[in-house]
């Protein structure tokens, strides 16, 4: 993939905005909507969300250093590498295969409230701005670490790219849970 930095970070953050409004939307859900489960394997959505607060905790403070260590302006133009390519359509919403989280990045079974969700806004205001800073900096020369594994980096492009998707699909899977309905008409009518 080869495309303008400027319509890069656009796009990145316009999909960042999104999100954000998204999850704001799901504040407004009670407690016991947001910790439903369909099945002790399927995650809710305070899994989901926490899910995404687990990659953040990495990758923010990573892109963060980087981009403030950058000795490399941009060059009006990111080319992402096949690695980079390789990541970002594995985890693209578009991607219907599941993939199954690494053990630290897994949220099942955490404890979670309305802070899950809190601190998810905090994460993408902070994605936002290091989205800015971004736009200054050459997102083909500039390497970040990636959660797998410490030998592997790839170009900060394509770190900023894998993020946003991660982001969105697992907020589309959080807005997929379907919940039941407490009571039919029937059964109320029943009761009486």
């Amino acid at each position: 993939m080869s495309i303008k930095n400027a319509e890069l970070i656009r796009h990145l953050r316009n999909n960042t905005q999104k999100a954000l409004s998204s999850v704001l939307e799901f504040k407004t859900y009670p407690i016991e909507k947001l910790n439903y489960k369909s099945s002790a394997t399927d995650w809710s959505i305070l899994e989901c969300i926490e899910h995404l607060n687990l990659y953040g905790k990495f990758y923010l403070p990573e892109i963060e250093n980087r981009i403030s260590l950058a000795k490399t302006y941009h060059n009006g133009h990111f080319k992402s590498s096949w690695l980079g390519d390789y990541f970002v359509n594995m985890i693209k919403a578009s991607n219907t295969k599941k993939i199954k989280a690494t053990k630290q990045m897994d949220s099942t079974g955490s404890d979670l409230s309305l802070s899950t969700i809190h601190q998810f806004v905090k994460q993408l205001e902070l994605l936002d701005s290091l989205l800015v800073k971004a736009e200054n900096v050459n997102l083909s020369k500039v390497k970040t670490a990636i959660s797998l594994t410490k030998f592997i980096k790839l170009r900060l492009g394509d770190t900023l790219r894998f993020l946003v998707y991660h982001n969105e699909r697992h907020i589309l899977q959080a807005k997929r849970i379907q919940f039941p309905v407490l009571k039919t008409m029937i059964e109320l009518d029943n009761d009486q």
